[in-house]
């Protein structure tokens, strides 16, 4: 499929179409889908609205603007793609296996918020955060006490050691101090760690034919702590509840890369999709080998509605992306290039 064919399908199915067109654009993509290609696919029919014509709008904002907010965090965030405020708090005290695999901390155990600031001077914030199976319960009641939302609980992991929980967490208001005083109150119920010290070093560079994995997923990632990530955005407006989502914020396909040595890695990761490209998704993953985790959605009011597969993979490196490839190309997504999920 051309590069001219693609946008042209993009921009009919994002108007709206027949069933007639979505049943020719689902045609046009079985080669992709078949592993024969790498066009980007079709989203539900609508799903980019208006470009958010009538709903509140994000704002740019710098560090400067969140000074209370980390100091409420007890650790510094920074700002992402000029609107999100971004803090870490990745879970280094946990000894997690998985498959008889060690799990390195920037690999699948980044717990994580963000906040964005609206055109009615209100703030949403956004996260997800990695909990043991003991902590699960505290962490829910202080995440409630303080009126912050929990939209998801789930693994993304299989066959883990000791059992790890991921929740979604989401609150909306004039009061960002006071969602930040939520968050921490949920981090202090569990052993998550503090800040790493300044100029304490990082884990050694990826030891991965990065080359031929940006080669084959069509995008360069970068090297996160020893970790190797390919990100990609999803293209359509993002809505929550009557506000427009920065891109990236809560639509997100990462897929990230532990180096095991000898060029194999494990993979682990998600892909966002909108209801009509799950399936296809699904078909292209297991013919390619690679394994489903969980299927499940992220947000409660987002729309278009996502659905998010968490998946899992050992072997060559270059050769698990190269499966991944047509997963990807069946969703409306753009690479994001050396941008941090």
């Amino acid at each position: 499929m051309t590069g001219m064919t693609v946008d042209r399908e993009r921009n009919a199915l994002t108007r709206g179409t027949t069933p007639r067109r979505q049943l020719m654009a689902a045609a046009a993509l079985a080669p992709v889908l078949a592993g024969a290609g790498t066009g980007i696919a079709r989203a539900d029919s609508g799903s980019a609205g208006s470009g958010g014509q009538g709903l509140l709008q994000p704002l740019p904002t710098a560090e400067s603007d969140w000074t209370d907010v980390a100091s409420e965090l007890g650790r510094s965030g920074g700002v992402r793609r000029r609107m999100l405020y971004h803090t870490d708090f990745t879970r280094r005290d946990l000894d997690v296996v998985s498959y008889g695999i060690k799990i390195q901390p920037s690999f699948a155990l980044g717990s994580h918020v963000a906040f964005v600031r609206y055109s009615d001077d209100s703030s949403l914030l956004m996260g997800d955060l990695v909990v043991t199976e003991d902590e699960l319960q505290r962490v829910s009641d202080a995440l409630a006490a303080h009126g912050v939302g929990q939209t998801a609980i789930h693994k993304h992991l299989l066959s883990q050691t000791p059992d790890i929980w991921w929740t979604h967490v989401h609150a909306h208001g004039h009061d960002p101090v006071r969602m930040a005083r939520g968050i921490r109150a949920a981090i202090d119920c569990t052993t998550t760690p503090g800040p790493r010290p300044e100029g304490e070093p990082e884990e050694s560079p990826v030891d991965l034919d990065t080359k031929g994995i940006d080669e084959a997923l069509g995008t360069p990632g970068v090297d996160h702590e020893g970790i190797y990530k390919s990100i990609f955005l999803r293209s359509e407006t993002m809505t929550h509840d009557g506000r427009v989502l920065p891109q990236g914020l809560a639509a997100t396909t990462a897929l990230n890369f532990q180096p095991l040595g000898g060029g194999k890695a494990a993979m682990n990761g998600d892909i966002a999709m909108i209801g009509s490209e799950v399936q296809d998704v699904l078909v292209a993953l297991r013919k390619n080998g690679i394994n489903l985790v969980t299927l499940h959605n992220h947000g409660l009011m987002d729309e278009p509605r996502l659905f998010f597969f968490h998946l899992w993979a050992v072997g060559d490196a270059v050769k698990i992306a190269k499966a991944l490839r047509p997963a990807v190309a069946a969703t409306l997504v753009e690479p994001v290039g050396s941008h941090r999920k």
